[in-house]
């Protein structure tokens, strides 16, 4: 039964909807009777809340995710730098982790002008489609670089790397400035300039600043963004 509670807890990957019993009941191709008695089980148990006839999740999800101590204790330590890079920039930044072969992001700081993005704070994107993704393949192993190059790679707009060739050049770029570069791949219009965070060989995370395309220049946003990524990894690594 928890196999089948987490199954429909995954209905509302990857951006939380609301969805009514019928839905819930295709999407895991469990019967309406066995989704009902798990939603009244999750709804109790404050894991889903019910609205008339939809369901949506709870807030007992929210807490116990921010009780994660990885991310919790990355995010603690990460938002000064985050904060600086705002004010250096005053562009939207993201902190995101690698699961897979996705990028989680795991804070988003914008202002009041923010920009349409498909990014949020604790959704998925291909680690392929993003200059924060891009930033953690790079440098997170050539086994994992072969992996994802073997595989289909995913198209969320036309300017989405799609060629195994063109993404190996991309990352062998990265892995010699230190910085990726997305452009227009994973929302029209945006532009990123990202780094990888260490504490340790391989990138633990990647923060990033993403601009309108007509104002992206990376010759200035490039300091800020490794500036940035430095003084995170060592504060990772002297653990304050």
């Amino acid at each position: 039964m928890l196999d089948k509670a987490v199954a429909v807890l995954d209905c509302f990957r990857p951006d939380g909807g609301a969805f009514r019993l019928t839905e819930l009941s295709a999407r895991t191709g469990l019967a309406k009777t066995t989704v009902f008695r798990l939603c009244a089980d999750l709804v109790r148990l404050g894991l889903l809340e019910r609205d008339a006839e939809t369901y949506r999740l709870g807030g007992a999800l929210f807490e116990l995710g921010s009780l994660v101590p990885r991310r919790r204790d990355l995010r603690e330590a990460a938002l000064p730098f985050l904060q600086d890079l705002f004010e250096a920039t005053h562009e939207t930044v993201h902190l995101g982790v690698r699961e897979g072969r996705e990028v989680v992001y795991v804070e988003r700081i914008h202002g009041h002008d923010a920009l349409r993005l498909p990014s949020r704070i604790g959704g998925r994107l291909p680690l392929t489609c993003t200059g924060v993704g891009k930033a953690l393949l790079a440098f997170s192993g050539s086994e994992l670089v072969e992996e994802v190059l073997a595989a289909s790679l995913p198209r969320l707009t036309p300017h989405s790397i799609v060629d195994p060739d063109r993404l190996r050049t991309a990352i062998e770029q990265a892995q010699v400035a230190g910085l990726a570069y997305e452009e227009e791949e994973a929302a029209s219009g945006v532009s990123c300039i990202a780094a990888p965070v260490f504490d340790g060989p391989t990138a633990v995370a990647a923060l990033s600043v993403a601009v309108p395309r007509g104002r992206f220049r990376p010759a200035q946003l490039a300091p800020a963004v490794r500036t940035a990524a430095l003084g995170l990894s060592r504060a990772l690594r002297s653990g304050t």
